[in-house]
């Protein structure tokens, strides 16, 4: 039974992010923890999208986008992101409230309506969790980065990016002034300096969610 558009763009994407802002590569076990299949149904799917050339995997092996799969992967991003930015600027959505809608509403607003979100929006090249918005082409530009977890003591960096994976951990780091364009000093394992600002003690995981620029 062949997979439907919806779930074979969620598996693209899920590989595409896997590797967005790390070196890691996705491994099928990998990829089922991220989408909270068995291993044998992603295994089966995996097998799928081989055959019609939009992964490259050997057994046992990463898995890896072809040209044709990243392609179709960074289109529906394109989609995701330009409709979270659009709910932020014209809706007064909150950075942590956008994600889900985004994933319904890439399923179903049209190419046209895509392309005069992205007009209104004066085409925007990052979205509101500082994710790349890839072009209609495809490409994709992203300045050098380091996450806060691996920076040396003293670095300064711009925020670049904050992951959207736990909505409560962007509204506490919101509040403690962490978000994306701010320069962020680290100053100990889970402590930063805000814009020169007096040191803060960061929400756990927090140092592993945000990159700062290098």
């Amino acid at each position: 039974m062949p997979a439907s558009p919806s779930t074979v763009d969620d598996y693209l994407k899920t590989i595409y992010h896997h590797t967005e802002w790390q070196t890691q590569p996705v491994t099928p076990s990998i990829l089922a923890a991220e989408l909270g299949l068995a291993p044998s149904s992603v295994t089966e799917m995996i097998k799928k999208l081989a055959a019609q050339d939009l992964v490259s995997h050997r057994p046992y092996g990463p898995i890896s986008l072809t040209d044709a799969g990243r392609q179709r992967a960074t289109a529906v991003i394109r989609r995701h992101r330009l409709i979270e930015t659009w709910l932020v600027r014209e809706f007064g959505y909150a950075w942590d409230e956008v994600h889900d809608e985004a994933e319904v509403l890439e399923h179903t607003i049209s190419d046209r309506l895509l392309a005069g979100i992205d007009e209104r929006l004066g085409h925007p090249r990052f979205d509101p969790h500082g994710d790349a918005i890839p072009a209609p082409d495809g490409s994709v530009e992203r300045e050098p980065f380091v996450l806060l977890a691996e920076a040396t003591l003293g670095h300064t960096g711009r925020v670049l990016r904050v992951s959207d994976r736990d909505p409560a951990l962007l509204r506490s780091l919101e509040e403690l002034g962490i978000d994306v364009g701010h320069t962020v000093t680290a100053t100990g394992r889970d402590a930063v300096q805000v814009d020169g600002g007096p040191t803060i003690e960061l929400p756990a995981a927090a140092a592993s969610a945000v990159w700062l620029s290098v």
